[in-house]
């Protein structure tokens, strides 16, 4: 039976103007943005990995120079391209994609895609991700709003009813046919989307962590489902189809359009961070804590002095002004550590917010998974920083150990490609599926709970709206 409903809602969709009109437009701003989305990705691959070899060569070719002179020369830190970003820019396009790593400085992230982009081209552009998470919906609201109270109308409901059909079944024969609507025209961008992500797995991110495909695409059905579930639920509450629609519109611009906004304005209330000139001057201000950096030298050479057992810093087996060096970069990492990572985790709770604010907007839930699962979000982006800060703070302890270990007094020292050498490429392995699930665990708590309601009052509905 539940079969047979399914095949009828399905056979009525596809005789309904309506749904070819908003099929096709649906279809084919998926395509479009996915084209659009494959191209930008394979573009900041290619550049990419140009650029990175292109760092990586100019550090090894550098001339002959005293180690802290290549410190200060510095390299550049390219973050990987995520194949899943040609469905979901996230914050990829604000953040930017390189940093620059030299010595005594912990630098922002550089070159911003958005930043380049004409006042057009902000305006238009619109990712997979968009019409995933806000064309879809409203397409399921406009096919399934007249699904109970449209058959009502008409009469032709009582008539379903008295022929044995169970409300239960026909509820969930409607929201068949309605799922087999939209898999005729998602299918096709599916298989278009499945194919370019085949043709860019050579390596990155999906080359190593192909799953985060599968969860991607649960966590959007998943979506549809609880959409679907309500709209079915609101059609059969309503006591007209026009009441119906106007609900589902309301609950899709407030879910889709509005909420976003709310609680964007809301986490910044809450855990507000400072603007960039009050970061810079705090930061400033710890830095240049000349105090505190002569107690911390005046340690370090005592302990130097009882270590090897001499009474000046003359007399030590290594160099003191690479000792000293390290040590100023040391303070350096304690200071950046203190004040980037208090940004960090003010950016971490307001994405919290957004998490717990899926409550009353599951779309949130939704777009802080697909962020996540994409690999552009900011929990991914705070993870490219660690591990590009780490290697910068490895730089510095390769050319402060062979100052130390080099350094004679009174001698100019000049270090060159043997030294260079040893320091490595700069590789990133950006952090598993079930890491980004985890940092969502509360989105996909909150997803869950709104499927298992909404599948809940459709149901209640066909039972007792249905009957009376």
């Amino acid at each position: 039976m539940i079969l047979r409903i399914a095949r009828k809602e399905l056979l009525d969709l596809s005789r309904d103007g309506r749904f070819r009109v908003l099929s096709a437009l649906v279809l084919v701003v998926s395509v479009v943005s996915l084209a659009a989305g494959w191209k930008t990705y394979t573009d900041l691959a290619a550049q990419h990995r140009t650029a990175q070899q292109a760092t990586r060569d100019q550090w090894l070719n550098q001339p002959k120079k005293n180690p802290h002179s290549a410190a200060h020369y510095g390299v550049y830190a390219f973050k990987p391209a995520s194949q899943m970003a040609m469905v979901d820019t996230g914050i990829d396009p604000y953040v930017g994609v390189a940093v620059w790593l030299e010595a005594h400085k912990q630098n922002e992230m550089k070159y911003r895609p958005a930043q380049d982009r004409t006042a057009v081209q902000r305006f238009g552009s619109m990712n997979g991700a968009e019409v995933l998470q806000v064309l879809v919906p409203l397409f399921i609201v406009l096919m399934a709003f007249s699904a109970f109270a449209g058959e009502r109308e008409q009469g032709t409901l009582r008539q379903l009813l008295s022929v044995g059909a169970r409300p239960r079944d026909l509820a969930l024969g409607k929201a068949l046919g309605i799922a087999g609507g939209l898999g005729l025209i998602l299918l096709p961008a599916t298989v278009l989307c499945v194919v370019a992500l085949a043709l860019s797995t050579g390596e990155g991110l999906l080359a190593d962590d192909p799953w985060r495909v599968v969860a991607l695409g649960a966590v959007y059905l998943v979506y549809f489902a609880l959409v679907t579930a309500l709209a079915l639920w609101v059609s059969a509450w309503a006591s007209s189809s026009r009441l119906a629609l106007v609900v589902l519109l309301t609950f899709w611009f407030a879910n889709s359009v509005v909420a976003s906004r709310v609680v964007s304005d809301l986490a910044a209330w809450l855990h507000p961070t400072p603007s960039a000139v009050e970061f810079q001057k705090a930061l400033e201000a710890d830095l240049n804590n000349e105090q505190e950096m002569e107690e911390r030298l005046e340690r370090k050479r005592e302990a130097l002095l009882k270590q090897y057992n001499v009474a000046s810093v003359d007399a030590l087996p290594i160099a003191f002004s690479g000792v000293s060096l390290q040590e100023g970069e040391e303070h350096g990492n304690e200071v950046f550590d203190k004040h980037f990572g208090a940004l960090f985790d003010q950016y971490d709770r307001q994405n919290r917010v957004f998490q717990w604010s899926a409550i009353a907007a599951p779309m949130l839930a939704t777009r802080g998974l697909s962020m996540g699962l994409s690999g552009t979000d900011f929990g991914q982006h705070r993870h490219f920083i660690t591990a590009a800060e780490s290697y910068r703070r490895d730089i510095q302890r390769t050319l402060n150990g062979d100052i130390a270990k080099n350094q004679k007094a009174g001698q100019v020292y000049m270090a060159g490609r043997e030294l260079w050498d040893q320091v490595p490429p700069f590789t990133y392995e950006p952090p598993p599926a079930g890491w980004v699930l985890r940092q969502y665990s509360l989105a996909l708590l909150v997803l869950g709970a709104w499927l298992v309601g909404a599948v809940a009052l459709m149901m209640r509905a066909a039972t007792t709206a249905l009957v009376d």
